[in-house]
């Protein structure tokens, strides 16, 4: 179960039946479980979230199962994401058409849940086997997402590469949202005890990540340090 939590799946079908049986299996198994019920939707929903594998069906309205699966193989933060199409018995499918969209598996409906389970459990072994899914953190706030392994910030869709120490600033914030972190505790983190540094270096990355990523999300304790704040609902 806790190997499971790990991983992060995004199940888009345009039935809400389907959906419905699909994440209630994954989330009994420990999968953090996304949603969407189209191509558009479910490329937004990828971009905020990274997952490890997307289950994707093919006949979908607005943009169907090939074109989008084309479109999130282009997206670079997507590159280690597993995608296996989600097809009905009665569906003009070409397996060919599939791998050449790139997709890494096609599981036909109806499926058994233990038999899905399985093919899940062994499309994500590859993770496990090469290290993967421990390396590919990601970690998602609002509009934000984080990727520990490439260093890259994604906003609104819009990727950012931050320098190094922009970047371990960022990391550490959000490590403990609404957390007030000390000039001492930043100081040490990311500038390490023999490094000086004066107060205006703090200052200074604090407002470069407040232009980029958004004043909103970093607040200034007066006297003490700073925290990365979540938007109000």
């Amino acid at each position: 179960m806790e190997q499971s939590a790990s991983f992060k799946i995004l199940v888009v079908d345009d039935e809400p039946d389907i959906i419905e049986f699909l994440s209630y299996n994954l989330k009994k198994e420990g999968y953090s479980v996304f949603t969407a019920t189209n191509g558009i939707d479910a490329i937004n929903q990828a971009r905020k979230t990274i997952p490890h594998l997307i289950l994707l069906d093919v006949m979908m309205p607005m943009m169907d199962g090939m074109e989008t699966c084309a479109e999130m193989k282009k997206m670079p933060e997507m590159k280690n994401t597993i995608i296996a199409f989600l097809t009905a018995r009665n569906e003009e499918f070409s397996e060919i058409a599939g791998f050449d969209a790139g997709a890494d598996d096609y599981i036909a409906k109806p499926v058994r849940p233990k038999v899905l389970l399985a093919r899940i459990s062994a499309l994500l072994k590859r993770f496990t086997e090469n290290g993967a899914a421990a390396n590919h953190e990601t970690f998602t706030f609002d509009n934000i997402t984080i990727d520990k392994q490439t260093r890259i910030v994604n906003v609104n869709g819009t990727e950012i590469n931050l320098p190094k120490k922009e970047f371990n600033l960022l990391l550490l914030l959000t490590s403990k949202p609404e957390c007030v972190f000390t000039r001492d505790d930043i100081y040490n983190s990311v500038w390490g005890n023999d490094t000086f540094v004066g107060d205006r270096t703090i200052d200074v990355h604090i407002r470069k990540l407040r232009e980029k990523i958004g004043d909103e999300y970093f607040e200034t304790v007066k006297g003490i340090g700073y925290k990365f704040t979540m938007k109000a609902s």
